[in-house]
């Protein structure tokens, strides 16, 4: 079974980001794709510190060992493809859910290549557009393939589960998580058939001399 990892960056563990979730979970396991849940938002996480130890380390692994970041890394890597979910604070993502994001991809992102991957956002009245664009950043810096909707995936609630009554942010993550499925389904069958893309080394340009 192809599985997914949902990472809910809300500090509520059962607010508006989880409603959200659920409803792409039901999506995707109706696929036949399996989801598990890891709760971000209300952990403990260390931000990356550039100390590049996890260039060096075995398996690539985060110089913290005392919260669940390397653990969630593990898994992420396993898995076929991600979601990356978060409420909007101060139109932009929250510090706890910046500070794993960091950590992930910088440790992780060679491992991410072409897998699937998508981000959502919870927002009360504005800024949900530049949360989704942050998180698609990590998504598309890793090379990871993204699927479309018919909207921005964003979503508007306040009070808990009050995102469910807006009717065409559900319906954009709906045909997200469909489209998620699809494309899930399309990249396990070209494996051993169509190749990748040419891998490059890669040209780090500086632009002062």
């Amino acid at each position: 079974m192809m599985k997914v990892v949902a990472i809910n960056g809300s500090p509520h563990k059962d607010g508006n980001t989880a409603a959200a979730l659920a409803v792409m979970k039901a999506e995707l396991e109706r696929e036949g794709i399996g989801v598990e849940d890891i709760q971000v938002g209300d952990q403990r996480i260390h931000g990356c510190i550039a100390c590049n130890y996890c260039r060096k380390s075995e398996d690539n692994r985060c110089v913290f060992e005392d919260d669940l970041v390397n653990e969630t890394i593990r898994k992420m890597r396993a898995a076929d493809g991600m979601i990356l979910a978060a409420p909007t604070y101060y139109a932009g993502i929250p510090g706890t859910m910046k500070s794993f994001l960091d950590r992930v991809f910088y440790s992780s992102s060679s491992y991410f290549r072409y897998k699937v991957g998508t981000a959502v956002a919870v927002v009360r009245r504005m800024g949900g557009l530049q949360v989704v664009d942050q998180m698609r950043h990590f998504l598309e810096l890793a090379e990871i393939v993204t699927p479309p909707s018919s909207y921005w995936t964003a979503a508007y609630g306040k009070v808990e589960n009050e995102v469910l009554q807006d009717g065409e942010g559900i319906q954009t993550l709906r045909k997200n998580a469909r489209a998620m499925a699809w494309l899930l389904k399309v990249v396990a069958a070209g494996k051993g058939t169509v190749p990748f893309p040419q891998e490059e080394s890669r040209v780090i340009t500086n632009f002062i001399r």
